[in-house]
């Protein structure tokens, strides 16, 4: 199945959860995910929209434990990702693709200070290997980034057998769905 047809079905699984489901299963996510990230500091974590592993939580739990947390925004024109600490998650706003960003509150954030990365996942499989949306960015910018230990968090219906993958693509470190942490073979 190509990459597209396994986006395409993805979206759909994923689309099907009710909001509660995404609640519930994001919440045990969170309960494994913080296990593995144990005192890092400081995390980057992407900022979910509608029905994505939803990582306000976790967001709001690392800032009241003290861990400094760091979120992407999105450069669309030199498809990249620019990084910014943030402090307050009232300062985020919908942006480049319905991403939330702390625009206009934006704190810059260096790659090099940062261990661990929270990836988003669309579909995974248990080699370790992720699809997300098709543009790249998150390939690009781990790539660029090899010190970072990659977690990926998806919901467990989102596994496949295989993910195609290419020259550009960059394997997870870790998965995270709400049965447990997985460690690709």
């Amino acid at each position: 199945m190509s990459k597209q047809a396994l986006r395409e079905q993805a979206k759909a699984i994923r689309c099907r959860l009710t909001p509660d489901e995404v609640a519930s299963l994001s919440e045990r996510i969170e309960h494994h995910l913080r296990r593995v990230i144990n005192g890092e500091s400081p995390v980057l974590v992407y900022v979910s929209k509608t029905s994505e592993v939803d990582t306000r939580g976790l967001i709001d739990r690392l800032l009241a434990n003290g861990t400094a947390v760091v979120v992407p925004i999105i450069e669309r024109e030199s498809r990249t990702l620019r990084l910014s600490y943030l402090r307050d998650p009232a300062v985020l706003v919908e942006s480049t693709f319905s991403v939330p960003e702390p625009i206009g509150s934006e704190i810059p954030a260096r790659a090099e200070e940062i261990a661990v990365v929270v990836v988003p996942m669309i579909a995974f499989d248990r080699r370790g290997h992720r699809l997300g949306y098709g543009a790249g960015y998150y390939d690009r910018f781990l790539s660029c980034h090899p010190h970072f230990k990659k977690i990926g968090i998806a919901f467990s219906c989102l596994e496949v057998p295989e993910i195609p993958g290419d020259e550009n693509d960059v394997a997870m470190d870790l998965i995270v769905t709400e049965e447990g942490i997985i460690e690709p073979r």
